[in-house]
């Protein structure tokens, strides 16, 4: 599976994990707190950059 088909396969993964945790109606009869979903998502997207930035590096000094 080429890079950016599995791009593709996260950002449509993602898409159907959030689409149902939004508030239709808006915010105020929402069953979830909108910020806590952000920040989930936002630490989630740190947590894997600097997961995989890690994996390079130890890639690199293995390799020589």
């Amino acid at each position: 599976m080429n890079k950016s088909m599995l791009n593709l396969l996260w950002f449509v993964l993602i898409l159907f994990v959030a689409v149902p945790m939004h508030a239709q109606s808006g915010c105020g009869d929402s069953p979830e707190n909108p910020t806590i979903v952000l920040a989930l998502v936002g630490s989630a997207g740190a947590f894997f950059s600097t997961v995989r930035t890690r994996l390079r590096a130890r890639r690199k000094s293995s390799s020589r």
